[in-house]
C-alpha cells in the first residue's frame, strides 16, 4: 500500500511536467537500493558541477542514529559517504530560521543576525512589535500576519551568493517547504527560490510562477484534490505506534496520515509534503541542465515536513517513524535520477536543529522529570505579575513564549526600564525549571566561542545567538526535558529551541560518486559545511568573514582543504 500511494503521487506530478521526464512514474518507481561503497582511495580531484545541499528540518542526532539501521534508500547512499554523526547548530536559538541561516553561510546566528524565527523591534509602529526572520518589514502592506518574504534580515552572503560572485553564470536554486528555509539557504541572489505557501509552490511578492512551476503544482493539486488512505507501516515502525494521551481527548502516537480530499493541513503534516518539494527540485535541475554546463551550480532543498510531524505527533511515535521511512525512501528515488541524468554531483545533508520527544510519552520511556512548562512563565502570565508587582501599566514583556530573547517595554523611562528588568530577572530566575537567564550586557561581555561545541558553556550556546541591536534584554534558557509548552492538548505537543544536545546535535552527511568513506565522531559544527563546500569547487573564502572551517574530507595524505 506503501509503494502504491507513493506511486500515485509520483504519476500525478510528473507526468504533468513535460516531455523531458520519459517516464511519468519514474521518481516513484526507481528502486530505492542503496550505492555500493566505492573503493576510491581519496577525493575525487575533478570539481563537482553540482552541489546539492539538503535540510530535514528536524532530523536530529538522535533520531539519525536510531533510525540509521532502517534505512535502505537515500539516507542509507549518504551514510555511507562521509558521516559527521555529532555535528552542531551550535547555537542557543535552535530554531528553523537560525539553523537553517548557518548551514550556507559559514556563520553562526550572532554574524548572520537571523536570532530566532521571529523577534521584537519595539520602535516598529506595529502594534504586536513582532517581526518575521524571513521578510521586509518597511514593504508596504507587510504585517506580522500576511508578510512581504525577502532575505534582507541575512547579514552575510551564502555560498550561493558567493559563487554568483566569483563567476556570474553559476546557477543558484533553492526549494523548501518552507520560506524561511528556502530564503535562508538561497540568498539574495538565487536565481530562482520557491517555497510551498499552503496551496502551491509560490516564490518572492512579484515573482509569478514559471511554467514549469504550475505544471508541478497542477499536479500536487490533483493529488492533494484525492483522498490517501493510511500508509502502510513497516515492521520496525509498529512498535512505536502507541497513542499515547495527551488531554483532552487528543492522543498521538499511532497515526498513518489519512487524509480527506482536499485537506491541506494534513498535506502539510505529512511525507507528502517532502516528495512534492522533492518532485519541484527534480524538475528544476532537469529543465534549468543544473550541473550541465561548464561552472558548477548549487541548489539547496529543505524538507520540511518532519518538523510538522515532531511538532504535531512528537519524535518517538509512529508518526515520525513513518515520516522518516519516507524521507528515506523519496531520497533514494531523487539520488537515482540524478544518477541517470550523469551529472557529477555532491551532496551534503544536515538538519536546521534537532528536537525532543512530548513529555507524555518521555515519561512513559523512563524519563520521570520531563515535564510541560509551567504557565507562569508565559509572557502574560509575567505581564500580569509584574504590573501588579510595580504598578505600571502591562504589556512591560515582549517575548515570542517562556524562552528566548525578552525585551522590556519602549515606553517606559530608563529608570522604569531598569526596574522592570531587574525585577523580571528575579522573578524568573527564582523559578525552579529555569536554567539560566543571562542580560544582553553579560552576552555581549562574553567572547564568541572557539573549540569543540559539545564543550561550551551555556553562556558561550548563548553568545553565537546573540546579535547586538537585535537579541532581546535578556535570555531565558529552560532546564534540560522542560517542553516549552504549556498544553499539549491544543496545537503542538512537542518542539525544539533549547540549548541541549538533544536540540543542538545534528547529522552532516557528504556524499560524491567516488569519495572514501569515513566516520568521524567528534564534534563539529555546522557552520563549517559552506567552507567544506567551497573548497570542493575550488572557491576561496576569506579567512574572518566567517565562523565555520574547512572539514578535511580527504582520508589520504592530501587535504580537502587546501587552499582554503
Amino acid at each position: 500500500m506503501y509503494r502504491t500511494i507513493l506511486r500515485r503521487f509520483a504519476c500525478r506530478s510528473y507526468i504533468l511536467i513535460g516531455p523531458r521526464f520519459t517516464s511519468a512514474c519514474a521518481l516513484a518507481l526507481l528502486a530505492s537500493s542503496v550505492a555500493p561503497a566505492q573503493q576510491a582511495t581519496s577525493l575525487p580531484a575533478p570539481r563537482p558541477k553540482l552541489i546539492v545541499t539538503i535540510a530535514v528540518d528536524q532530523l536530529s542526532g538522535d533520531l539519525f542514529d536510531e533510525y540509521r539501521p532502517h534505512f535502505t534508500g537515500g539516507l542509507a547512499r549518504l551514510a555511507q559517504g562521509v558521516v559527521f554523526p555529532r555535528g552542531y547548530q551550535s547555537h542557543a536559538a535552535t530554531e528553523t530560521c537560525p539553523g537553517h541561516s548557518t548551514i550556507l553561510t559559514g556563520s553562526r546566528p550572532s554574524r548572520t543576525g537571523i536570532i530566532a524565527n521571529s523577534y521584537f523591534d519595539l520602535s516598529t509602529a506595529r502594534a504586536d512589535k513582532a517581526i518575521y526572520c524571513a521578510e521586509d518589514e518597511t514593504q508596504p502592506g507587510s504585517s506580522s500576519e500576511n508578510y512581504v518574504a525577502s532575505p534582507v534580515h541575512l547579514k552575510v552572503p551564502t555560498l550561493g551568493d558567493r559563487m554568483k560572485r566569483a563567476n556570474p553564470a553559476a546557477r543558484v536554486v533553492s526549494v523548501a517547504g518552507k520560506d524561511r528555509a528556502a530564503i535562508m539557504m538561497g540568498g539574495p541572489t538565487a536565481d530562482q527560490t520557491w517555497w510551498w505557501g499552503g496551496k502551491s509552490f509560490v516564490s518572492y511578492k512579484g515573482i509569478a510562477e514559471t511554467p514549469l512551476v504550475a505544471q508541478v503544482n497542477a499536479g500536487i493539486a490533483k493529488l492533494i484534490g484525492q483522498d490517501r488512505p493510511p500508509m502502510e507501516l513497516p515492521d520496525y515502525c509498529a512498535p512505536k505506534a502507541i497513542a499515547i494521551d495527551v488531554g483532552n481527548g487528543k492522543s498521538v502516537g499511532a497515526g498513518q496520515f489519512a487524509r480527506a480530499a482536499g485537506d491541506l493541513r494534513a498535506f502539510n503534516i505529512s511525507p507528502e509534503k517532502d516528495a512534492s518539494t522533492l518532485v519541484l527540485a527534480a524538475a528544476l535541475i532537469e529543465s534549468l541542465g543544473l550541473g550541465k554546463q561548464t561552472q558548477t551550480d548549487s541548489i539547496a532543498i529543505g524538507l520540511s515536513a518532519t518538523d510538522h510531524v515532531g511538532h504535531t505527533y512528537g519524535t518517538e511515535g509512529g508518526e515520525m517513524c513513518l515520516q522518516l521511512s519516507a524521507v528515506d525512501r523519496e531520497l533514494g528515488a531523487f539520488f537515482d535520477r540524478l544518477d541517470k541524468s550523469g551529472i557529477d554531483y555532491a551532496v551534503v545533508l544536515t538538519a536546521d536543529h534537532g528536537g525532543h520527544d512530548m513529555p507524555e510519552r518521555n515519561r512513559a520511556h523512563g524519563a520521570p522529570d520531563a515535564q510541560r512548562v509551567d504557565a507562569a512563565l508565559l509572557p502574560v502570565t509575567l505581564n500580569q505579575r509584574l504590573s501588579a508587582q510595580l504598578g505600571l501599566p502591562a504589556p512591560l514583556l515582549y517575548a515570542d513564549g517562556p524562552f528566548g530573547d525578552f525585551y522590556v517595554s519602549r515606553a517606559l523611562t530608563p529608570d522604569q526600564r531598569a526596574k522592570v528588568q531587574a525585577a523580571a530577572v528575579s522573578m524568573i530566575r527564582a523559578h525552579p525549571q529555569v536554567q539560566a537567564v543571562f542580560t544582553a550586557q553579560d552576552l555581549a561581555a562574553t567572547p564568541s566561542p572557539s573549540g569543540p561545541p559539545e564543550n561550551w558553556s551555556l553562556a558561550q550556546i548563548a553568545r553565537a545567538s546573540f546579535f547586538p541591536g537585535r537579541s532581546g534584554d535578556f535570555l531565558v534558557l529552560l532546564k534540560p526535558r522542560v517542553t516549552p509548552i504549556a498544553d499539549g492538548s491544543r496545537g503542538s505537543v512537542a518542539t525544539h529551541g533549547s540549548p541541549w544536545d538533544y536540540d543542538r546535535r545534528v547529522p552532516i552527511l557528504f556524499w560524491r560518486k567516488g569519495i572514501t568513506p569515513f566516520e568521524q565522531p567528534l564534534g563539529v559544527e555546522t557552520v563549517d559545511i559552506m567552507p567544506t563546500l567551497a573548497a570542493q569547487i575550488g572557491l576561496a573564502v576569506p579567512k574572518g568573514e566567517i565562523d565555520g572551517r574547512c572539514l578535511d574530507l580527504d582520508v589520504t595524505a592530501g587535504d580537502s582543504c587546501a587552499g582554503q
